[in-house]
C-alpha cells in the first residue's frame, strides 16, 4: 500500500469508527448529517460533501457539510449519472467530464456513490468534492462503500 493510501485508510478508519458510533440509534437523516460532518472535519481534502436525493427530474440536496452547493441539479452530471448507472463515479477531473455541473468553481475533483434501500433502490447520491485535481481513488471509494453499507445496511 502507497504511504498515501495508507495515510487515507488511517484517516477513514478513525471516521469510520466515529460515524459508528456516534449515528446508533439516529434516524437516517441524522446518519447522514453525522456522516457528512465527521468526514469534513477529517478529511482534508474535502471541500464539500453532501447527499442528493433523486426526484422525477432532478437531485434535490440533502445533508451536507462545506460551503453553498446547488439546492437542485439536473441527472446530467457526476451525481445523476451515479443515480441512473448505480455504481460510484470517480472523476480525477470535473472539467474533463461531460455534463458536469459546476456548483463551485473551486472543485477540481469529485467521487459520487449510490446509496440503496432494502428492496435495491437508489434513495440517495453520496458526494464529495475536492480543491485538487486527482484527490479521490479506490481507497476513497472503498472506505466510503464501507461507511454507507454501516449506515445503511441493504
Amino acid at each position: 500500500m502507497r504511504n498515501e493510501d495508507s495515510a487515507k485508510s488511517k484517516a477513514y478508519e478513525k471516521c469510520f469508527r466515529e460515524i459508528a458510533q456516534k449515528a446508533l440509534g439516529r434516524t437516517a437523516q441524522e446518519r447522514m448529517e453525522i456522516m457528512c460532518k465527521v468526514l469534513k472535519e477529517n478529511i482534508a481534502y474535502y471541500l464539500w460533501v453532501g447527499f442528493y436525493f433523486p426526484k422525477e427530474d432532478y437531485l434535490e440536496l440533502g445533508p451536507s457539510a462545506g460551503p453553498p452547493a446547488c439546492a437542485q441539479i439536473p441527472f446530467t452530471g457526476v451525481c445523476g449519472q451515479t443515480a441512473k448507472g448505480r455504481k460510484p463515479i470517480i472523476v480525477p477531473d470535473v472539467s474533463k467530464f461531460s455534463g458536469h455541473v459546476v456548483c463551485d468553481p473551486r472543485s477540481k475533483s469529485e467521487i459520487a456513490l449510490p446509496v440503496f434501500d432494502r428492496a435495491g433502490k437508489v434513495v440517495a447520491v453520496f458526494d464529495v468534492d475536492s480543491e485538487s485535481l486527482g484527490s479521490f481513488g479506490e481507497t476513497d471509494k472503498e472506505w466510503l462503500e464501507r461507511i454507507l453499507r454501516e449506515l445503511f445496511p441493504v
